[in-house]
């Protein structure tokens, strides 16, 4: 029993010192994986008038995922003054690298930035992470717009 004591002992001021240790280091590690495990954040910045007709979108990509993308395309609707579909646009966004903000941006010919009411982001084609298998970016995406036109879901 002595034995046993003298261990306990000698082991509880250790054990004291290891738990006032750790939860810094804990949190340390959540707040890196918060980080690497951001949003990808779309956001139509800007639209301007083309010369000669058309429609220039400047879109800002901010990458919070802790991954760089070597494929990224997106498939968007662009709808008219109406709300009515006036064509749809594959753009390629990509590379997007890790914890950078990109700027892109994409020319919608035929049609005036006043007569865009919205860009619905149909469908995510690509999204191929640096060195990784092809995945699903849907549910990372956070959509935002400055313009007149919403960007959308």
């Amino acid at each position: 029993m002595r034995l046993t004591s003298r261990i306990s002992r000698l082991i509880r001021p250790g054990l004291a010192a290891m738990l006032l240790i750790m939860p810094p280091q804990i949190s340390q590690a959540n707040q890196s994986n918060q980080t690497e495990t951001g949003p990808l954040l779309v956001e139509l910045n800007k639209v301007e008038e083309i010369e000669g007709g058309g429609c220039r979108a400047f879109f800002l990509f901010r990458n919070q995922t802790g991954k760089s993308f070597a494929g990224f395309e997106m498939s968007l609707a662009i709808l008219d003054g109406e709300g009515i579909i006036d064509r749809l646009l594959s753009v390629d966004a990509s590379p997007l690298p890790v914890q950078r903000t990109t700027l892109k941006l994409f020319e919608i010919p035929e049609i005036t930035c006043g007569n865009i009411s919205e860009i619905l982001l149909h469908d995510v084609t690509s999204c191929q992470p640096q060195n990784e298998a092809e995945m699903d970016c849907f549910a990372i995406l956070n959509l935002a717009s400055r313009s007149t036109a919403k960007l959308v879901k």
